[in-house]
């Protein structure tokens, strides 16, 4: 073997693999691996579970409602009810009977799924019971946005409040009108190209679908809650008239008055 034959071999390697780096994308800029609808596996698996239960009553509630919200994940493994037709994995708990009413019961959503655009959220309805099993109150929770500088101030929250003494019980599920509805989310999503370099056209605003399973933190709100969910986006904002025609809005009102008299350029704008 010539002693330059391994140096070309060596350097013949090396261009190689220089070509193949000029075409990786990074992991956050590349289109899902997989593109099949994992909402859809979700939707199908839920189908296929057999219940365990069919009314309040089969239920368990051995676990008491968490003082501060936990995290509960709710997925294949989950058991599955069968509750006024809608068949739902669940949650059910003892409410803590040391509790100051009235109270609220915080929760929060986080978004299953690796790409925001194929996302979707476990979205609950709760219903109250009294010590017999019998709903007391029923509701489908809105869940609202809120991005915070941790996972814990992160997701879609929601909440509901305590206010009738006769409550003893909690069931956490999703009800048929829940799964088929959608969250707003501030965020946009990105559609990815196969050209290079990677084209990223963002969509805008959006709304997250609402899927059968996911993780749901439950429990009694606390601070870090109350927070979240008093500055969460539960819709798209209303437009406004500009920055220039707020402000002159505003020293109007606040600073002339609202009789202040109108100006040569607002008598020409009006005619």
């Amino acid at each position: 073997m010539p002693p330059y034959l391994p140096r070309l071999l060596l350097l013949g390697a090396t261009l190689v693999a220089l070509g193949a780096c000029r075409s990786i994308v990074p992991p956050n800029f590349r289109p899902p691996e997989n593109p099949t609808n994992t909402i859809d596996i979700a939707r199908k698996t839920l189908e296929g579970a057999a219940p365990c239960c069919g009314s309040f009553a089969d239920l368990s509630y051995q676990d008491m409602l968490p003082w501060q919200p936990q995290r509960f994940e709710l997925n294949k493994d989950s058991p599955v009810a069968n509750l006024n037709g809608d068949r739902s994995y669940f949650l059910a708990f003892r409410l803590p009977q040391g509790a100051t009413m009235p109270y609220t019961i915080a929760m929060k959503s986080e978004l299953n799924g690796r790409w925001l655009s194929s996302s979707y959220l476990f979205a609950p309805t709760v219903v109250l019971l009294d010590d017999a099993f019998q709903p007391l109150h029923s509701e489908d929770i809105q869940l609202c946005e809120y991005i915070g500088w941790t996972n814990e101030t992160t997701g879609a929250f929601g909440k509901f409040r305590v206010v009738d003494d006769k409550a003893r019980y909690l069931v956490v599920y999703s009800s048929a009108k829940q799964q088929k509805g959608q969250t707003y989310w501030e965020q946009s999503p990105t559609t990815f190209s196969a050209e290079a370099p990677v084209k990223m056209n963002p969509a805008g605003s959006f709304k997250i679908a609402h899927g059968p399973d996911g993780v749901l933190f439950v429990g009694v709100q606390n601070d870090t809650y109350k927070r979240a969910i008093n500055n969460a986006v539960c819709k798209q904002p209303q437009q406004g008239d500009g920055v220039i025609q707020t402000i002159r809005s505003v020293v109007t009102t606040d600073i002339l008055g609202t009789d202040a008299p109108e100006t040569k350029k607002d008598k020409e704008k009006g005619s």
